[in-house]
């Protein structure tokens, strides 16, 4: 099965879950995040097949979502404008992410990486 994975090369967690994709043998389609931003339809998609909350895909720790002050604004933002805001660069979206046919995740938490690519 073949994956995505949407990375910044520069981010260490990135590094981290590629060299355990690598480990698997898993088979991925490598995209970088800054040069190749998701978009609003990506989002949308990988969102409602993610079951996740959309806060989920925001990068909370990034510099970005600080600056804009995404804390306090989120909360007021429809969906639509989160999936607009999400799409307009890729350092405000959580990283890795990893889109397979079953499911999304974003982050890097090897067992649950294991668990969707086991299904």
């Amino acid at each position: 099965m073949e994956c995505l994975f949407i990375e910044y090369p520069k981010c260490t967690t990135c590094q981290k879950a590629k060299k355990w994709l690598e480990e698997k043998g898993v088979a991925f389609q490598d995209r970088h995040i800054k040069e190749q931003n998701p978009t609003k339809d990506e989002l949308k998609q990988w969102h409602e097949k993610s079951g996740m909350d959309i806060k989920k895909f925001f990068n909370t720790s990034g510099m970005l979502y600080k600056e804009m002050k995404l804390k306090e604004r989120l909360p007021e933002m429809s969906l639509e404008e989160k999936y607009e805001l999400l799409s307009t660069d890729g350092m405000l979206v959580k990283r890795p992410l990893l889109v397979t046919k079953k499911g999304v995740l974003t982050g890097f938490k090897p067992e649950e990486w294991e668990k969707l690519l086991k299904e």
